[in-house]
C-alpha cells in the first residue's frame, strides 16, 4: 500500500515541478492532489519534495534496468553497450523538465552529495546490468568514469532541440570515444616495459581496495585488505 502511495504522490508532483520545480510548494500540492494525510506522506518522503525527486530519478533507474533486460546486447561491442544503456537511461525519462529541475536543486551545495550518490547509483546499475564482474579498483574507476560521462550527456541532452534528440547521442558517442582513447594509452603504457615496472608499485597498493560487498550499500562504499 506504501508502495502505491509514494507512486501516486510522486505521480502527483510531476505537473508542478515544471513551476514550482522541487520544492515544498510541489509537496504540499501532491498531498493535497491525492487527498494523502501530510502526516502519513512526510512518512514516505520525510525531507520532502527532496526525497520526491531521489524517488523520480531511482524509478528513472530501475526503468532503464528493465528495458535493458528485454534487450539483446550481445551482439554489440561493449562501447556500443554502454552508450545505449545511457541512451535508454535518458529515453525512458518520463519528463524532461523535472530532470532540468532536479539538476538545479542537486547542483545546490546542501544536496549536491545526494546528486553526487544519485549519478554514481546510476553509473554502478548500468555496469550491474552489463554484467560488470569488477572487483577490483577498476570498480570504482569504470563508475567514476561512466558517472562523468553520464553527467555530461544529462546536461547536453537538457538543451538539445535536435531531432529525436540526435545530436545527443553524437555527443554521447564522442565522450565515450575519449574514454576508450585514454584506455588505450593505458594500455600501451603498460606495454612499455619501462612504465609497467614504474606502476607496479602503485598497481599493488591499488589491488588491495575492494569494492562493497553490496553495491546498493549507503554512503562511500569500498574497503581495503590490509597488507601481510
Amino acid at each position: 500500500m506504501s508502495d502505491d502511495l509514494s507512486t501516486r504522490l510522486l505521480d502527483a508532483a510531476l505537473p508542478h515541478t515544471a513551476f514550482d520545480g522541487w520544492s515544498e510548494t510541489t509537496f504540499r500540492a501532491a498531498i493535497a492532489d491525492t487527498g494523502t494525510d501530510p502526516a502519513v506522506a512526510r512518512g514516505l518522503f520525510p525531507r520532502g519534495a527532496l526525497d520526491l525527486a531521489v524517488a523520480f530519478h531511482r524509478r528513472g533507474d530501475a526503468a532503464m534496468a528493465d528495458r535493458l533486460r528485454a534487450m539483446d546486447l550481445t551482439q554489440m561491442r561493449f562501447r556500443d553497450r554502454i552508450a545505449t544503456a545511457v541512451r535508454t537511461r535518458l529515453e525512458v525519462t518520463e519528463d524532461r523538465e523535472a530532470v532540468r529541475r532536479g539538476t538545479t536543486l542537486f547542483s545546490l551545495p546542501p544536496y549536491a552529495p545526494e546528486g553526487a550518490k544519485l549519478i554514481w547509483g546510476t553509473a554502478d546499475r548500468i555496469w550491474s546490468e552489463l554484467g560488470d564482474d569488477t572487483r577490483d579498483f577498476n570498480w570504482y574507476t569504470k563508475r567514476a568514469t561512466l558517472a562523468a560521462v553520464y553527467s555530461a550527456t544529462v546536461l547536453y541532452w537538457l538543451g538539445d532541440e535536435s531531432l529525436d534528440h540526435q545530436a545527443t547521442w553524437e555527443f554521447l558517442d564522442r565522450r565515450i570515444a575519449d574514454v576508450m582513447r585514454i584506455e588505450e594509452v593505458k594500455a600501451k603504457a603498460r606495454a612499455n616495459p619501462l612504465l609497467n615496472r614504474l606502476m607496479a608499485g602503485p598497481d599493488r597498493m591499488l589491488g588491495r581496495v575492494r569494492p562493497p560487498r553490496s553495491s546498493r550499500q549507503v554512503g562511500v562504499p569500498g574497503g581495503w585488505t590490509a597488507p601481510r
